[in-house]
């Protein structure tokens, strides 16, 4: 099994390295020739390399840079296909990055099914300077989703929660950064856990459970400007937030009659409506795609599985979800709505699975032992989740279309990933 290792996120201040290892590859990658953009001189070295490890990163491509061609191409109009194919390569990209008066970048690209021997796509996209590898992002996802009709996520942001442990003192860190790792920003830095961040669903707040107030609380803070509240003051428990699609509602788990029950809070009013009523546990709530459905863990039934409730049905009656497994939690809806991803455990181990809605089935996904806090991309095809690995936290990833990878740190224990919305 070929190892490939790639830079994918720096932990600022503590310059720990979040290192991005693709342990396994998808059983059909796309094989595609990458050459470096022409025009503006480093600039367009810069773009084309984070092109092709934005490309490698997704599991999904073999990526060949122009020092791994068997020769260079002057003239568009007279590219030999044939010399592409008997390197086994699909498709060619070839741009061009020009800047214009001094302040914008523009890159133009071109596509090239060598199979069909014909242009399949040419688009330009706009930059700036200071947002050099945005722009390059932006390129990487109009090749990816042309090659796979799906949308690319180079240009989307994770979320992440890192505990390091620095003589007898504990700091956790809540971290930003873009997809490959760079730009990346401690949102927040406290003596106090922090968990369960999620985004809004237009990218620009997060909330967070921190238990800085001596108790758990729900923290809402914007990434623009950096400044937080509490969602909801009161003198209770509160966790486990999750925003409504269209923004205006935040279901989350309260305690305010001793027992652990799921709420929609009106982020406008404050008002609060009670969704769930058992004395069981009720917890880890998620929206459906449509805001129509909530999606809860719940051990009504004597071990904690998956619920879903209809908002749009008066007194509406939790149905169970899953049956397999003695134990299935922290769930969140495919972006398509087709089905679930979540926290599976057999026996003693726990994976993370898949459970689409027209089975009556879940489809483990993963490996190891413990398995924990999946979050899906936006664009529904790559899983990142927390593991233990030696007993280190780290982050690890598998697309739907087989690839999987690692990304260990070299310091600090990192987990409870999550996965901002389209940024374009």
């Amino acid at each position: 099994m070929k190892k490939i290792i790639l830079s994918l996120f720096l932990i600022s201040n503590l310059y720990a390295e979040l290192v991005l290892e693709i342990t396994e590859s998808s059983e059909n990658p796309y094989k595609i020739a990458v050459h470096d953009f022409e025009g503006a001189g480093n600039l367009s070295k810069i773009i084309s390399k984070v092109i092709k490890d934005d490309l490698l990163r997704t599991g999904e491509f073999n990526v060949l840079g122009s020092e791994d061609l068997l020769s260079s191409i002057n003239d568009i109009e007279k590219i030999n296909f044939k010399n592409y194919r008997l390197l086994g390569i699909d498709f060619i990209l070839l741009g061009t990055v020009k800047i214009e008066d001094k302040i914008n970048i523009t890159v133009s690209y071109d596509i090239y099914d060598a199979v069909k021997e014909k242009k399949v796509r040419s688009s330009k996209v706009y930059g700036i300077p200071n947002k050099t590898r945005q722009l390059a992002h932006y390129v990487s996802d109009g090749v990816y989703e042309e090659i796979t009709d799906l949308r690319g996520i180079a240009s989307t942001k994770i979320l992440y929660v890192n505990e390091i442990k620095a003589r007898s003192r504990q700091v956790f860190k809540l971290m930003l950064s873009d997809s490959d790792g760079m730009n990346e920003q401690t949102l927040l830095s406290s003596d106090s856990p922090i968990i369960s961040p999620t985004w809004s669903p237009d990218s620009q707040n997060v909330a967070y459970v921190s238990f800085e107030t001596g108790m758990a609380k729900v923290f809402i803070q914007n990434i623009a400007t950096g400044s937080r509240k509490i969602a909801l003051e009161n003198n209770y428990q509160i966790s486990s937030p999750s925003f409504s699609p269209d923004g205006k509602y935040l279901s989350l788990t309260l305690y305010q009659d001793g027992n652990a029950e799921i709420y929609i809070l009106d982020l406008s009013n404050k008002n609060l409506t009670r969704l769930t009523n058992h004395y069981s546990i009720d917890t880890e709530s998620s929206w459906s795609p449509d805001g129509k459905k909530i999606l809860f863990t719940s051990g009504r039934s004597g071990s904690p599985q998956l619920y879903e409730i209809d908002l749009l049905k008066f007194n509406s009656k939790p149905k169970r979800l899953t049956f397999d497994g003695n134990y299935n939690a922290k769930a969140s809806y495919l972006p398509n709505n087709e089905g679930i991803i979540f926290v599976h455990r057999t026996g003693s181990e726990f994976q993370i699975a898949l459970k689409y809605f027209n089975e009556n089935f879940s489809r483990p996904l993963t490996q190891s032992r413990l398995d924990e806090s999946p979050c899906i991309s936006p664009n529904g095809n790559v899983i990142v989740y927390a593991i233990k690995d030696d007993e280190q936290g780290l982050l690890a990833g598998v697309t739907l279309s087989g690839a999987k990878f690692k990304l260990p740190a070299s310091s600090g224990e990192v987990r409870e990933p999550a996965w901002s919305g389209f940024l374009r």
